[in-house]
Parts: C-alpha cells; sequence; structure tokens
C-alpha cells in the first residue's frame, strides 16, 4: 500500500538484525510542544498479531540513545481515538440461494458473524441479485439486534432477478463502504468487505477486470465466503485480498463466518498507537522502537523533525495524522 507522509516524515523499515517480529509503521506524527505518535503493527514471522503488548515493553531510541520511559512518558493510546474501521457484508441473494433454501441458514448465520463484529465495528448488511442496484439490509450501525432485524425481514422479500451480478455487487459495496469512510471524524480509515456468494457473475453488468480496478484504487480489505460446488474457487480467491474460506455446503456456512469474524478480530489486534515525549527540541532526529517479546525480536525506524519543540508535552493528546486508508495485510 503506498502511504502519503508530509515531507518532514520520511519512513524507513527497519530490520537490523532483528529476528521473529515485524513492526510495520502505517502512520506517523510529530506535533507541538514534543509528542510524538506512531500507528503500527507487530506480528510474528508467520503473521501472526501479537496482542497485548504494554506501553514499557517497547525501547524508543532517539540518535541510537536510548529514552528512559521515565522521561518519554510513554504510552499506549486507544486506536479509536485516530482509526475507524467499518465493515460491509455483502450475501448473494440470486436463485441458487433464495429458491434452494439455503436463505435460512444463511441469515442465521450473518446473524451471528454481525453479533461478533460490531462489538468492535460499525456494519451495513447489503444484498444482491441480478440486478443493478445493492439490495440495502441495514445502514451502518454498532448494534447486532438492528442488523438481526434487517435479516428477519429479509426473509421475506422477493428478489426481482435471480441472476447474479457479483461483480457490479462489489463495486456498489465498495463505494457504500468509501461513502462512510468519508464521513469519519477519525483520520486513519479502514474499510473491510466480506462478500458471500455461492457461485459466479451471470448478469456480466460488469468486467472482472473493471470490479479489480475499483478495489485496486479502494485499498480496502476484502473477505470472501463461498458456498459448494458451482463457485469459480480461482476466481474468488482473487477477490479475496485479504482471506478466502469455502464452506462444502450448508452445514458449514456458520462456521466459514465465525472464520472470518475471528481473522478481523485477530488482525486489530496486531495494530499499537504508540505516544511519547521527545526531548528533541531542534533539527532532524533518527526515531527507533525495539521489541522482544518470548525471546523475538524486531524494530522500526522513523525519521522526524523536532523544530519548535518544547516542554509539556502529554502523550495522551490526539495524535494529528494525515488522512489515509489503511489495509489489515
Amino acid at each position: 500500500m503506498k502511504l502519503n507522509f508530509q515531507s518532514a516524515f520520511v519512513l524507513i523499515f527497519f530490520c537490523g538484525g532483528c529476528a521473529g517480529l515485524n513492526l510495520e509503521l502505517h502512520k506517523a506524527s510529530a506535533q507541538k510542544p514534543s509528542q510524538v505518535a506512531l500507528y503500527y503493527s507487530v506480528e510474528t514471522s508467520d503473521g501472526s498479531p501479537v496482542p497485548g503488548i504494554a506501553a514499557e515493553t517497547f525501547r524508543i531510541y532517539e540518535d541510537d540513545r536510548l529514552i528512559s520511559p521515565y522521561e518519554s512518558k510513554q504510552t499506549i493510546l486507544n486506536p479509536e481515538v485516530a482509526v475507524a474501521h467499518y465493515i460491509v457484508l455483502l450475501l448473494d441473494l440470486s436463485g441458487s440461494i433464495t429458491e434452494s433454501g439455503s436463505l435460512p441458514s444463511l441469515l442465521e448465520a450473518a446473524g451471528i458473524f454481525a453479533e461478533k463484529v460490531t462489538r468492535s465495528h460499525p456494519m451495513a448488511v447489503v444484498g444482491f441479485d441480478g440486478g443493478p442496484k445493492l439490495i440495502k439490509v441495514t445502514n451502518f450501525t454498532a448494534r447486532h439486534a438492528e442488523v438481526r432485524a434487517g435479516l428477519k425481514r429479509l426473509a421475506y422479500k422477493r428478489i426481482k432477478d435471480p441472476s447474479t451480478n457479483l461483480n457490479g455487487a462489489v463495486v456498489e459495496a465498495v463505494k457504500e463502504l468509501e461513502k462512510q469512510m468519508a464521513k469519519a471524524t477519525q483520520p486513519l480509515r479502514f474499510g473491510t468487505l466480506v462478500v458471500f456468494t455461492d457461485g459466479t457473475d451471470r448478469a456480466h453488468r460488469v468486467t472482472e477486470d473493471a470490479m479489480h480496478e475499483v478495489l485496486d484504487e479502494a485499498r480496502v480489505n476484502v473477505f470472501v465466503i463461498g458456498l459448494g460446488g458451482e463457485i469459480d474457487v480461482k476466481q474468488l480467491a482473487k477477490l479475496s485480498r485479504t482471506g478466502f474460506v469455502k464452506a462444502a455446503n450448508l452445514a458449514a456456512i456458520g462456521t466459514a463466518f465465525d472464520e472470518v469474524a475471528a481473522q478481523i478480530e485477530a488482525a486489530g489486534k496486531k495494530f499499537y498507537l504508540l505516544s511519547y515525549c521527545s526531548p528533541s527540541r531542534a533539527g532532524t532526529h533518527l526515531l527507533r522502537v525495539e521489541l522482544e517479546v518470548d525471546e523475538r525480536s524486531g524494530g522500526l525506524e522513523h525519521r522526524f523533525n523536532a523544530d519548535g519543540f518544547g516542554p509539556g508535552c502529554n502523550p495522551a493528546k490526539e495524535p494529528r495524522f494525515s488522512v489515509g486508508r489503511i489495509r489489515i495485510r
């Protein structure tokens, strides 16, 4: 993912002999009087998140000199002060679902998924058939009861076009995500699309290439749940930028949704918002953050400008990041 930083910030990834942990910087800010804040992820070498790391575990160096935690007042801030994460669940409501008896199982699994996901993130649910427009189920909400009510109403909704406008629905769902992210007050924004389908695009309203161009531009996370033997695994795996789960039959739908919910929850645990008070008062400096957990270590480097810095820093203050989108992986 391409990140945009002001000229004062130069991003450098640090490996330097470290092994076992991957620290990836996503955004950084330096603001007067002397607060420096970093939003980054911590993963093991196999991509597993490393949650629950205390602020004092991170070692902060400026120009190769270790800064005392008492001097830096380093703290881990709640990411919600700077980060918004919205989710759209896109459900295949084509004839192969609604006319085959699969819909009740799908709605039940989607309801359980919503209960888990909305504990942390606002979510909207939309559906698609063969028509050009999305079928609105719920607006963005953090209340799973609202999602359940919308899904219940969907059980009695008559579908107009039994075909499958998968490509077009993905494009329209991304637009819904983008509109919601644009309303966020937080500068850092995640958008996640979860697609459920039991087939491939049959309507041919939007080409596959055009759909992928939209996804490339939007930089959103995409999980896909594919049901049954009619799916094109290669096509859906390409669509699933973040994760793909195949459900062999109706009985496996619930497990598939649970797996995606677990992946979303786990991914959120790898992000940290570290803030500290810099002792520097002028000039450009090399910041290095190092971490060692369970005999695994890693680190990152970043340059920041301290011109105009002075006393009176509060590391708990909300950082001022430039607006940008972040992907889970």
